[in-house]
């Protein structure tokens, strides 16, 4: 895959990225996921996201997305042990703030978030479920080499049911899009 727009790097979560968690967290971000979290729900996550760094790199790991050469930390990506169809698999997900959304960041860290789930071996597929109406989501799987499966219904969060795509990226080396 050619991919055009900025370089970006992903970087482990670490302790000091709570004020990026708590940016891509403003009302405009989670439009399609629920709305904002309160303070509580987003210092649980950041504590979950921290731990993942000092887990085992099976269960996933999340990242700060780092926009080249600037060095500017302009979003947030990771993926995580999940099950499909009863099938373990990975799921990805990403947020990069407004200002820097656009530009391609949200596709270079999909690849590299991929790139990271394939080397660490544990599972042949990464998932993506955006919401059906957000159709820049949507876009960064189709530009990330990731197939659509179709659509389903997930309740996310509890309580609302989100209509989803389910896009899929095979991870195996020789798999149609893990070249």
């Amino acid at each position: 895959m050619t991919r055009s727009g900025p370089r970006v790097r992903i970087d482990v979560w670490s302790p000091e990225d709570f004020d990026l968690l708590a940016a891509v967290n403003a009302p405009e971000m989670m439009t399609h996921l629920g709305g904002p979290e309160t303070e509580e729900q987003l210092l649980r996550r950041h504590k979950r996201y921290v731990a993942m760094a000092d887990g085992p790199p099976e269960a996933g790991r999340m990242f700060r997305i780092v926009l080249l050469p600037e060095e500017v930390p302009v979003g947030t990506i990771g993926f995580w042990e999940a099950m499909w169809d009863d099938e373990p698999v990975y799921e990805t997900g990403w947020s990069v703030l407004p200002a820097f959304q656009g530009r391609g960041a949200a596709t270079g860290a999909a690849v590299a978030v991929a790139e990271r789930a394939r080397a660490v071996g544990a599972r042949r597929y990464l998932h993506a479920y955006p919401s059906i109406a957000n159709g820049a989501s949507n876009a960064v799987c189709r530009k990330a080499g990731f197939e659509l499966l179709g659509e389903r219904l997930f309740e996310y969060p509890v309580g609302r049911l989100l209509r989803s795509n389910v896009w899929r990226l095979d991870l195996l080396p020789d798999g149609p899009t893990g070249k």
